[in-house]
């Protein structure tokens, strides 16, 4: 059986996120999306919620998984004997810096193996942070993320008369 694991923070999930979940879904066995939870790092959306949304957006996918990780990925995927990780890559920016935590991994285990896999070109400018900026400023984002994530975004950043949904 052929297993690998696609990590991301996943905040907020997107349609780039999307295609390569499916995508990498046709070609593995088993798929878990692997939600990234870092104690140094601020979100917008906490763990559950990311979760919760990429559960949801997956549903229909019989391999695929959602787990969080607050670990080093290398032994998050040794306790779940799984050796190779999915990662997308836009660009150049994104390969190079994609490659260099593929050799920090490799050093940390050289089992683990990285796929690169190139974003379809109509998601190449999509970036989680964009997205969340746009948000904020009331922008029309329904061509970046599944509606599910788009109504999520208007709670966490209401318009005028709206009330914040964040606790």
């Amino acid at each position: 059986m052929l297993k690998a694991a696609f990590p991301g923070t996943f905040d907020p999930p997107t349609l780039g996120h999307l295609n390569i979940i499916q995508r990498a879904a046709s070609i593995f066995d088993e798929l878990l999306v692997v939600v990234a939870e870092n104690r140094q790092k601020k979100y917008l959306f906490s763990a559950g919620e990311r979760v919760s949304m990429v559960r949801e957006l997956v549903k229909d996918r019989g391999n695929v998984s959602v787990a969080v990780c607050d670990t080093l990925i290398v032994s998050f995927l040794q306790q779940r004997d799984i050796r190779l990780l999915v990662r997308g890559v836009r660009g150049v920016d994104d390969f190079s810096y994609e490659f260099e935590l593929s050799m920090m991994n490799k050093t940390l285990d050289p089992r683990i193996e990285t796929l690169f896999m190139t974003t379809d070109p109509e998601y190449f400018v999509l970036r989680s942070s964009s997205i969340k900026e746009l948000a904020s400023f009331h922008g029309n984002i329904s061509g970046m993320v599944p509606s599910l994530v788009a109504d999520a975004l208007k709670l966490k950043y209401p318009g005028p008369g709206r009330s914040s949904g964040a606790p």
